[in-house]
């Protein structure tokens, strides 16, 4: 897992390779919807795409992380189907509806069913390499959602520019990110990681608590702000020496969040006395991105190697798709 955190400039600089060579089946058309559906390794990236869309975007985008779709989703709709493995059975599920539905459908996988289905049915497939678990190809995927909006004109090329830019400097604070990695992964060790941030970086925020929860194999939980401003905040109320807060924060962050940011850093700090800020670097939204979800992948894998823990491993999870593979889905 190490090696995979390591190369996630290279797999990005890969993924760009990837999203410029396809070809598209399909002629650019109008949409009302565009709605992502995967889960896990495979559905993160559509959430960290979501929040970058989310003043760019004149039609809504959801993510689907389920077997079932919204009853909008129509001819009009535009459906990309993310599956790693191209097995996950919540998204074959939600992959055929989308077909029933005669939406058009896209599909960004490694092989199995759901490229097989493409294939039979004259889908857009973009495949990217398989063999690795799917939390470690974040940048495969993620990549590939920001081509195809670009390929129906939804978004303009700008990304691409943004993440050549973040790979550059990724590679230049390699050294320096690990280190900061390891002072972090120290503070956590032993403590229930809480993890906060604005909601335009929520899916870096679930990222790093899905990588803390499969490399660490410890659970975590995250909020954002303002939201938690409403309700978890008035949870802070007994000694929690046994919690850390890790804030996730931007320079750009509108200038009210990043003041009830202070204001509850100092209604936090009276109950537990670790609280970690995470300055993401960089002057794009891409560079800021990655270089959080590349500090917090070196946090989550240093975690497993203190509890002395195999990063790669998640035999629950292979467990749990044998018993349900047991039954048939009704």
């Amino acid at each position: 897992m190490k090696k995979l955190v390591l190369d996630f400039p290279i797999q990005l600089h890969e993924a760009i390779i990837i999203g410029k060579n396809h070809r598209f089946l399909a002629a650019p058309k109008e949409f009302s919807n565009v709605v992502v559906t995967g889960l896990g390794g495979s559905g993160i990236g559509g959430s960290i795409v979501q929040n970058y869309v989310f003043d760019k975007l004149k039609i809504p985008f959801i993510v689907n992380k389920d077997y079932f779709l919204p009853a909008f989703v129509g001819r009009k709709s535009l459906v990309i189907v993310c599956s790693y493995s191209g097995n996950t059975e919540e998204t074959l599920m939600a992959m055929r509806q989308a077909i029933r539905k005669r939406a058009t459908v896209i599909c960004i996988t490694s092989g199995g069913e759901v490229a097989a289905i493409a294939n039979s049915k004259k889908f857009d497939c973009i495949l990217v390499p398989a063999g690795m678990p799917p939390r470690s190809c974040l940048g495969y995927s993620l990549v590939q959602i920001l081509y195809v909006l670009a390929h129906y004109g939804l978004i303009g090329n700008q990304f691409e520019r943004e993440i050549k830019g973040a790979i550059k400097a990724m590679k230049a604070n390699e050294e320096s990110t690990q280190k900061k990695a390891a002072v972090i992964a120290k503070k956590i060790f032993g403590k229930l990681p809480i993890i906060y941030s604005t909601p335009v970086f929520e899916g870096v925020a679930v990222r790093f608590r899905q990588q803390i929860n499969e490399n660490s194999k410890m659970l975590a939980w995250h909020h954002v702000i303002p939201e938690m401003n409403h309700n978890e905040l008035v949870g802070w109320r007994d000694n929690a020496d046994d919690k850390a807060v890790i804030i996730l924060r931007s320079k750009d962050d509108y200038s009210r969040s990043q003041l009830r940011m202070e204001i509850n850093k100092k209604v936090i700090k009276k109950y537990t006395s670790t609280i970690i800020e995470i300055e993401a670097e960089g002057k794009t939204y891409w560079e800021q991105a990655f270089h959080l979800i590349h500090l917090t992948d070196w946090v989550s894998v240093l975690l497993a190697d203190m509890r002395a823990l195999d990063a790669t491993e998640v035999k629950v999870i292979d467990f749990l798709k044998k018993s349900l593979s047991k039954e048939a889905i009704a």
